[in-house]
């Protein structure tokens, strides 16, 4: 399969895999205005944000950090954190995850809009 055919549709909005190798993967995710992903955490990775379009609040270990097109966020291993999109257009985000694992079952779910479990 090509990097680029790895897309999946979330209720929040949809993330397409960029490039994905045994020692990182990139992602450009969109988070639909209103939506938010999960408020979880990862044991295995790290992840690094570039805020691409749109505006919103990330939360990390409870602490709200307002962001917009050039915003950086990074979220280390065990961090609790979500993406809040407050305008009204899509927000768009390219992340970087590094780490010893990338695999979507790697997250632990702490409240969710959309009740999906662990």
């Amino acid at each position: 399969m090509n990097d680029l055919e790895k897309f999946e549709k979330r209720p929040w909005g949809e993330f397409h895999v960029l490039l994905s190798r045994d020692h990182f993967k990139t992602k450009w995710i969109t988070v639909q205005s209103g939506h938010q992903l999960s408020y979880q955490s990862h044991s295995q990775r790290e992840e690094h944000w570039v805020i691409v379009r749109g505006t919103g609040v990330v939360i990390v270990n409870e602490v709200d950090h307002p962001v917009q097109a050039g915003s950086y966020i990074h979220i280390k291993v065990q961090d609790k954190h979500r993406i809040k999109n407050t305008g009204s257009e899509p927000l768009e985000f390219v992340e970087v995850q590094l780490g010893s694992y990338f695999g979507e079952d790697d997250i632990v779910r702490y409240a969710d809009d959309y009740r999906r479990k662990s």
